[in-house]
């Protein structure tokens, strides 16, 4: 198995004593967070968590997207997601499975994304929400389009 994609998107992602007081059912959904593989399984942990706790505060819905994005960047080779609210950084793994012609293309549809090096993409916009950002990164993620997927 791939080491897990590195995914910081600049905002605190937890969830809060406040919010799930029971520190040992908070490390159980953070080992189950982490370990999960698809989307659908972060689907049930929200939905569980939602059901138990009520709706999501900021710092549990930034958890969650940081999760979703780790998992929905696996399969595109992403290695570390910087997100911070005026520059995103997506660095891609030596032989990411990307045909670097998707690359090109993307970069000269988008005038705010750039490549930089052989291996990551800089993505210069304003965002001062992390939920934007995290959309932001999906939608670039996505208009790579593996075939794979």
């Amino acid at each position: 198995m791939q080491a897990a994609t590195d995914i910081n998107l600049h905002a605190p992602a937890l969830l809060p004593d406040a919010y799930c007081g029971d520190v040992h059912l908070r490390l159980s959904f953070y080992k189950r967070l982490a370990t999960a593989q698809t989307q659908a399984q972060l689907d049930a942990l929200l939905e569980e968590i939602v059901d138990r706790f009520g709706k999501l505060p900021p710092p549990a819905q930034t958890l969650l997207d940081v999760h979703r994005l780790r998992v929905a960047s696996q399969p595109y080779g992403v290695q570390k997601v910087d997100a911070a609210p005026d520059l995103i950084t997506i660095s891609f793994r030596p032989n990411a499975p990307i045909d670097p012609l998707d690359i090109v293309r993307l970069v000269q549809q988008n005038r705010h994304i750039k490549l930089a090096g052989n291996d990551k993409l800089r993505i210069e916009r304003a965002l001062p929400e992390a939920p934007e950002r995290a959309r932001l990164v999906r939608d670039t993620l996505k208009a790579l389009g593996l075939k794979a997927q």
